[in-house]
């Protein structure tokens, strides 16, 4: 049987477990020595290295649209706090440092959320959106990815997008992060953009690479277990020579699993594991 954790046991001192966690979350970001990203440049760097965008509103959630309008509002909020950043040479960008204080003159509204594996809403909700969008385009650069958790579930259907599956980055304050540091000497710098529908994602540079990135998946596969479906997935990235067109590497990146809450399409294979 699984040991319960003492805020299951007691609820009553969640408020308190999660401002401890973020005590120590921030003060270990003061002591480890990295450099964190904090400046804004209005103008934006010369080279586009890759940009990408997405609805914004998700209608088969199965809640209220209201949900999805305070997901906007939350969205718009955290990309204002780092829009335009840049990342130097050296630099670490921490998305939970740059939104740190992004509520601090608004606050955030209820948003879905997933909180002990279960989905709700909560203040801040839906910002994930964010930080998948990011990631995506982190991955098309020579950033290193410091620091990434993948969703343990996708309840719903996605929304539609040129990233591939299992290219997600959840959040949660105190725990969980997004991170990447900028091991190169050019400069980079984020732009976050929106329109009625979309949410858009650029990263920009001083330079142009040498190298293209691409990001694509392996086979899916779908398993049936105890708990549930599960959604198994390689996501491979290949540097190719810009000047030649020679593949220079072709690497998985990682394995993503998570589990399916939501019906699949008629006709899905799914293997049965024992």
């Amino acid at each position: 049987m699984k040991r319960r954790r003492i805020t299951q046991i007691f609820p009553w001192l969640i408020p308190l477990r999660t401002w401890q966690r973020k005590v120590f979350f921030y003060l270990g970001m003061r002591l480890d020595r990295n450099r964190y990203s904090a400046s804004v440049a209005e103008e934006l760097l010369p080279v586009e290295v890759f940009s990408s965008s997405c609805p914004m509103y998700n209608r088969n959630t199965g809640f209220d649209m209201i949900y999805q309008e305070n997901k906007v509002h939350n969205l718009k909020l955290a990309a204002a706090a780092f829009d335009r950043m840049l990342i130097r040479p050296g630099e670490t960008f921490s998305f939970s440092l740059a939104t740190r204080h992004a509520d601090r003159r608004e606050s955030y509204r209820d948003g879905l959320t997933v909180i002990n594996g279960r989905l709700t809403t909560a203040p801040g909700g839906g910002m994930c959106q964010l930080s998948n969008l990011l990631f995506w385009v982190f991955l098309h650069s020579p950033l290193t990815v410091v620091e990434r958790h993948g969703h343990g579930s996708k309840d719903f259907p996605e929304p539609p997008s040129d990233a591939p599956m299992g290219v997600d980055a959840t959040l949660a304050e105190g725990w969980k992060d997004l991170k990447v540091r900028n091991d190169t000497d050019s400069t980079f710098q984020i732009h976050i953009a929106f329109d009625p529908e979309n949410i858009s994602g650029y990263l920009y540079a001083d330079r142009q690479d040498p190298l293209l990135y691409s990001v694509e998946n392996g086979p899916v596969s779908y398993h049936r277990r105890q708990s549930g479906i599960w959604e198994e997935v390689d996501v491979i990235r290949t540097l190719t020579d810009r000047k030649n067109g020679q593949v220079q590497s072709t690497r998985t990146l990682y394995r993503n699993v998570c589990r399916i809450g939501y019906p699949l399409p008629e006709g899905t294979s799914i293997v049965e594991d024992r």
